[in-house]
């Protein structure tokens, strides 16, 4: 540990937005303030928002939040998307050169950074570059993605409330489909981490009973290699046995050699400035398994079958449904890194650990603590085996791991 220096303090939200990541900028004010900042005499002297990230640091576009009034932060702390803006971009020896000048223009000694594995890796190398340098800036990466692939922790906010929106979507998709019976895909975010995909599974409000015939009955994850002629047999048992099937299939989902389907179906594939190609903007995916479908399982002269696509994207980052516990580690989140400065600590992740045992009698339980920038920077995690069942299915472990993130959910009455 080491001695505060004198200095403003800087807030960024970067990458996708979600349903809490205002709770983390909330949480890291509240921490700050908490311990003193922007009070005459504290070595902190501002704390300030990006707008837009880094994007808007550089640019000077900065929002002053050191005496931003309670109710208007409780107020910003339940509002979806990032307050501040965000941004993707991937800074270079060229951008950090100019994040540099920024700081030192502004003062700023304290970076906090709020975003998944594409931004801590940002972090990382801010950090760096600025010891590097000889300047000393104290970088946090407070965690943040809806596909809950950041190693280190248990789970990442962002993830349960995404996670409550495919389960409850998929509830609603699924008694529509036993209305008008067919066939229905829904293609979920997860571009290397079927965590999300696999949350559609919790729509299965008997699951835990045997013959249950609540959809989706097919879950395809990214963990397992897709092959195209596996899955019209398996919709086709399906749908010979129920005369309907409900399908939930992750974007990132990719053939035995690693090939994303996806991003081989989109036409003139946009990346962003990490190198991803943008899956969620395209309906690409659902309309190529769509027509696979109709075309290997209509009987020659028959009439084709009714089979149906659609692509969630980005309306299940934000929708205002958030998980209750989301909501509360992710304020969590944000005090516990702006704790860390205030103890002392020159840089670190904040990483979600579970204290109380997956699936058992006592009721769930989290803590924080501090990992290296460099322990979850560009680094993917990926859904345990344990949490799969077969090539089309996740476990009831996976559910007893979800159950207690996503909170309560809908019951629904049926004949």
């Amino acid at each position: 540990m080491t001695k505060l220096i004198e200095g403003n303090a800087v807030i960024g939200q970067s990458g996708g937005p979600t349903a809490v990541i205002n709770q983390s900028m909330v949480g890291v004010v509240q921490g700050l303030r908490a311990k003193g900042a922007g009070r005459p005499g504290h070595p902190i002297k501002k704390i300030l928002g990006m707008r837009h990230a880094v994007s808007g640091l550089v640019k000077g576009d900065l929002i002053d939040l050191t005496d931003l009034s309670h109710d208007r932060l409780e107020r910003l702390a339940r509002t979806p998307s990032a307050g501040l803006g965000s941004t993707r971009d991937k800074p270079d020896q060229a951008y950090c050169q100019r994040i540099f000048e920024a700081c030192e223009k502004h003062d700023v000694r304290y970076f906090f950074y709020i975003g998944g594995n594409d931004s801590s890796d940002t972090c990382r190398i801010v950090n760096e570059l600025s010891a590097a340098r000889g300047y000393e800036l104290r970088c946090f990466h407070v965690p943040k993605t809806v596909d809950n692939d950041l190693v280190g922790s248990d789970h990442t906010p962002g993830f349960p409330s995404a996670a409550r929106f495919v389960a409850t979507a998929c509830m609603a998709d699924f008694l529509d489909n036993i209305s008008l019976p067919g066939i229905k895909i829904n293609v979920v975010m997860g571009r290397h981490a079927g965590f999300l995909t696999a949350a559609s599974a919790m729509a299965r409000r008997s699951d835990r009973y045997e013959g249950s015939t609540d959809g989706p009955q097919l879950v395809y994850v990214p963990e397992v290699p897709f092959d195209t002629e596996r899955f019209v047999q398996d919709v086709a048992e399906i749908y010979d046995a129920k005369g309907r099937c409900h399908i939930a299939v992750s974007e990132g989902i990719g053939d035995k050699d690693g090939n994303s389907i996806g991003a081989t179906l989109i036409q003139n594939a946009q990346t962003d400035a990490h190198g991803n190609v943008q899956l969620s903007g395209s309906g690409a995916l659902g309309d190529a398994l769509s027509n696979l479908l109709k075309e290997k399982l209509t009987p020659t002269g028959g009439t084709k079958l009714r089979v149906r696509a659609d692509t969630f994207g980005y309306i299940q980052r934000c929708w205002p449904d958030a998980s209750p516990v989301d909501m509360a580690e992710a304020r969590g989140s944000g005090r516990f890194a702006a704790a860390l400065a205030m103890s002392g600590d020159v840089d670190g992740s904040v990483a979600i650990e579970r204290v109380s045992p997956i699936g058992g009698d006592q009721p769930y339980a989290a803590r924080f603590k501090r990992i290296e920038l460099s322990a979850v920077a560009a680094k993917t995690r990926h859904m345990p085996a344990e949490f799969i069942k077969g090539h089309n299915d996740v476990s009831p472990l996976f559910l007893d791991y979800c159950r207690p993130l996503v909170g309560p959910l809908p019951t629904f009455e049926r004949f």
